[in-house]
């Protein structure tokens, strides 16, 4: 990086960290207009449903475009095929030329994880080393985003282009705050497309240095009370993870907590348990009472054969056991709950469309994968379908990527 390019991105940390949390973005942006000479910049967020962008304003006065709160702005720009959609999901910076501006869209990603883009309009064409500045400018400003969102609501209100229910509030504070993660060894994203009324699923994943943990479950019933017992099972899995207890006695506990603690008698929480070993490939796996995982390997698609359990607080007495597999490099683990699997969801030859999308990045396959299972059951959802897609690429160390986080891909159009 050129000493210019150092001197912009000192200067939006310095901005981000001067400014309080709800005008981080627009100091950042200020700063990087005035180092550019830009005629105009914009973070655009990510909307929830994954399928918009979202320009996020401050607007004293009244009027201008999309959904209003006090003096924020937020307008929804739905995907449509165009440029801003490219460079989400090819996830590469993109120059387009106008009549007498050129305009820059570059990815804000962290890991893998698509947090917007920063769109960034220019008196005069861009050379190269311009083009590479605000790549490595946008993916700074990712870091910015996260570390200012844990201290606002603004960014989560902006990205909500509908309300929640309280149930469907419950239910996202039970997921990760990132959906998708890039590391050497392998790359996972997960997606949850909710039904109407809030069907109790999650998915979880945690890093630790050498081990992958990850969980998919699925609450009985729905609403508040099938958020409810999903809090349960997702706490008790979280508690006896981070003490570094088995996979088995983490069954154990949550089977228990939910059959003691729970408000509806006779709840139960169906789960799929994993814990990757990311030096080797080898991952145990525990089913609950769960729709089986997929291994997508050599152009088929198999379920994964794993001992038989319970659902967790059915019987709290119940013991439970795990099984094995050893990944090879290429593989695809596709964890899912019944929601992508019955009623009219079950018109989706899942075996084929997940061999349709294996090309994809797991970010847009889970993607690819929700919307074919609307395109199937309808636009409303009887039942929460949620996704958890695993590639193991194996190399354990610095991460890798085809479609992530490169901040050094940069191509002009």
């Amino acid at each position: 990086m050129d000493d210019s390019g150092q001197a912009v991105l000192t200067g939006v940390l310095q901005a981000a960290e001067d400014a309080a949390p709800v005008e981080a973005v627009e100091a950042v942006t200020g700063t990087i207009a005035a180092a550019l000479h830009a005629s105009s910049v914009s973070l655009l967020i990510a909307d929830l449903s994954g399928r918009a962008l979202v320009r996020l304003t401050h607007q004293p006065a009244p009027g201008g475009p999309g959904r209003r709160q006090d003096e924020e702005a937020a307008e929804v720009l739905p995907f449509d095929g165009g440029p801003r959609e490219q460079v989400i999901r090819q996830q590469s910076t993109q120059v387009l030329i106008g009549d007498d501006r050129w305009t820059v869209l570059a990815p804000v990603t962290e890991r893998g994880e698509a947090i917007g883009l920063l769109e960034i309009d220019l008196p005069q064409e861009p050379d190269e080393s311009v083009i590479a500045q605000i790549t490595r400018t946008a993916h700074a400003l990712a870091f910015v985003v996260i570390a200012n969102r844990r201290h606002t609501d603004l960014f989560e209100w902006g990205q909500r282009s509908t309300p929640f229910t309280l149930s469907a509030e419950i239910q996202r504070r039970l997921l990760p705050a990132a959906f998708t993660c890039e590391a050497g060894a392998f790359a996972l994203s997960g997606w949850l497309e909710p039904a109407a009324s809030v069907g109790g699923d999650t998915f979880d994943y945690s890093l630790a240095r050498d081990l992958l943990h990850l969980s998919v479950t699925d609450a009985m019933g729905h609403g508040v009370a099938s958020a409810l017992t999903a809090t349960l099972g997702v706490g008790s899995l979280r508690n006896t993870r981070r003490r570094g207890d088995s996979l088995v006695a983490q069954a154990d506990q949550a089977n228990r907590a939910v059959a003691e603690h729970a408000n509806v008698p006779g709840a139960y929480v169906t789960a799929v348990l994993g814990r990757m070993d990311l030096r080797t490939g080898h991952c145990e796996l525990l089913n609950a009472g769960h729709v089986p995982p997929l291994l997508v390997r050599g152009g088929q698609v198999v379920p994964v054969e794993l001992p038989s359990n319970f659902p967790l607080g059915m019987f709290p007495e119940e013991s439970y056991r795990s099984g094995e597999i050893s990944l090879r490099p290429g593989d695809r683990l596709v964890i899912v709950t019944d929601g992508v699997r019955e009623r009219n969801a079950a018109d989706l030859d899942l075996a084929a469309a997940l061999l349709e999308i294996a090309h994809l990045h797991p970010r847009e396959a889970v993607r690819a994968l929700s919307d074919a299972v609307l395109a199937a059951a309808g636009p409303v959802l009887a039942d929460d379908a949620t996704l958890l897609i695993i590639d193991w690429y194996d190399g354990h160390g610095p991460r890798r990527s085809t479609a992530g986080a490169d901040v050094d891909r940069a191509s002009s159009h």
